[in-house]
């Protein structure tokens, strides 16, 4: 899924998200992270430190289901946010580059299939959504 510009110019200014994954039983947990958006894949990667021994990282190998909120407080008065919400579907991959030094070869890599933002788009009121072509 490709990305506006306004919404690349958002991201470059941003280092830290948080991922929202389910656990075996069914909990939801959420972890703040470090990401990278891949514009080769139009992924979203997650990179870490002993990435691979976590909780997120075994959540994801057993439910793909993932969200990732990038947001931020512009003002408190008058009261501005601006962030994104990226739905999709998570891959837990072995043997990778990092993508920083001293970060772990395993990723977690989201393929959006729905991305929610606000405050980003000029002109748009409220939440914007927009839907990933299955095929892609």
């Amino acid at each position: 899924m490709e990305l506006t510009e306004n919404e690349l110019a958002f991201l470059r200014t941003q280092r830290l998200g948080r991922l929202a994954t389910v656990d075996a039983g069914g909990a939801p947990q959420n972890n703040p992270v470090g990401f990278f958006y891949n514009a080769g894949t139009g992924t979203f990667d997650i990179g870490g430190f002993a990435l691979g021994s976590t909780r997120k990282f075994r959540n994801v190998q057993r439910n793909p289901n993932v969200a990732l909120v990038i947001d931020e407080l512009t003002s408190t008065d008058p009261w501005r946010v601006r962030g994104m919400e990226i739905r999709g579907e998570a891959e837990a991959l072995t043997g990778q580059r990092p993508p920083r030094p001293g970060m772990s070869p395993e990723l977690i890599r989201i393929r959006p299939r729905r991305i929610y933002t606000w405050g980003i788009e000029p002109g748009a009121s409220g939440m914007v959504r927009r839907v990933a072509d299955r095929a892609a």
